[in-house]
């Protein structure tokens, strides 16, 4: 009911019992309990011009007894949170310049900033979504996290314990992805996002759930080693990476790398450059493409640099890497949401998981 509510926004009982297939007993007791719970609200009477007869009550998700707290840990050099409605509405927004220590050192600092963002609400706190670089298990503990110098951190529960809410943690390529799904609803039930940012990592969503992987480790594109010893090109040597290797997609990918190619850093022919690392992830993305039949896939960068070459030499090379089934629908394009997609994808981490809603 909540994500129906939620999908298609508010609805008359007799509205609900026909769209959902449930009767109308059942769904008079469903909405009962969930204006106990303060999850919907009823509306007033619905507009019917030109009908007669008497107007029914419409009935949404509530915007008034519960709010949703959100961070992203991006780590480039700007904290951001927000506190959201259950619908997605931005309430208020909280962004602190800082860049956050390596190692544990880091902890004292997201609580902080974390303690004050809960205190925004208005109302009551539905649960706290972080979003943040690294492989992360489904219970909030990031396993690694190489560019913050995190290792099997429980930071979920570290929260919880301290904040005294729910608190939900996920990598932020994967939360994007699902902000994408929620809140602009793809072309198909089949989506990739590329996050570029500090790194650069990928959320795959496929029938509105996210594809985890056997070790929580799916969308780590970023240390897939694109640029050889022996490889000569526009994008010169393999640079060294924070994995500790050289040579991955991120060291020419990432928000830094890019800034330095459209400043001339890396030499005057930016539009080539930009197409020579165009070639690189759509190298990476053609098999990802052929295995999943992916028909969005959605890139998000730093704003004020011209991707459209970056873009245009994905697609152009994964279509010539894939059959023409596979690319049939293909579409690389820029993303809807941007910056913020990480910020709104902790908003569905909770949504997601305290009240199933996608």
């Amino acid at each position: 009911m909540l994500q129906h509510l939620f999908q298609s926004g508010p609805e008359s009982r007799a509205e609900l019992a026909r769209s959902t297939g449930l009767t109308r007993v059942t769904i008079s007791a469903l909405i009962e309990d969930l204006l106990a719970e303060g999850l919907v609200s009823e509306l007033g009477r619905e507009n019917r011009p030109g009908k007669v007869g008497k107007r029914a009550t419409l009935v949404g998700l509530s915007e008034d007894n519960w709010q949703i707290a959100a961070a992203t840990l991006t780590n480039d050099g700007i904290m951001s949170g927000a506190i959201m409605s259950l619908t997605g509405t931005l309430l208020h927004r909280m962004d602190e310049p800082r860049v956050l220590p390596g190692g544990p050192q880091a902890v004292p600092v997201v609580t902080d900033f974390c303690r004050k963002l809960v205190a925004l609400a208005d109302t009551h706190v539905l649960g706290l979504g972080i979003s943040s670089p690294g492989i992360i298990s489904p219970d909030g503990v990031i396993e690694q996290a190489p560019n913050l110098g995190w290792f099997d951190l429980p930071l979920a529960s570290l929260l919880q314990e301290e904040l005294d809410v729910p608190v939900r943690v996920a990598n932020d390529a994967n939360a994007a992805a699902l902000a994408e799904f929620t809140f602009h609803r793809p072309r198909t039930d089949t989506l990739l996002r590329i996050t570029i940012g500090v790194g650069v990592g990928a959320g795959v969503v496929d029938a509105g759930a996210l594809i985890h992987g056997t070790d929580n480790a799916a969308g780590e594109i970023g240390h897939v080693t694109v640029i050889d010893e022996d490889s000569h090109g526009p994008l010169g040597p393999p640079r060294p990476c924070a994995c500790g290797r050289s040579g991955c997609l991120e060291t020419v990918l990432s928000q830094s790398a890019l800034r330095c190619v459209a400043a001339g850093e890396w030499g005057d022919d930016v539009v080539g450059i930009m197409n020579a690392i165009g070639v690189q992830l759509g190298t990476v993305l053609a098999p990802v493409t052929a295995t999943l039949n992916v028909a969005d896939i959605i890139i998000a960068g730093p704003e004020g640099i011209d991707l459209s070459p970056l873009l245009q030499a994905t697609e152009q090379t994964i279509r010539k890497r894939t059959l023409p089934r596979s690319h049939r629908n293909l579409r690389v394009h820029l993303s809807s949401i941007g910056v913020d997609g990480a910020l709104r994808g902790a908003a569905v981490l909770v949504l997601s998981g305290q009240l199933g809603i996608s």
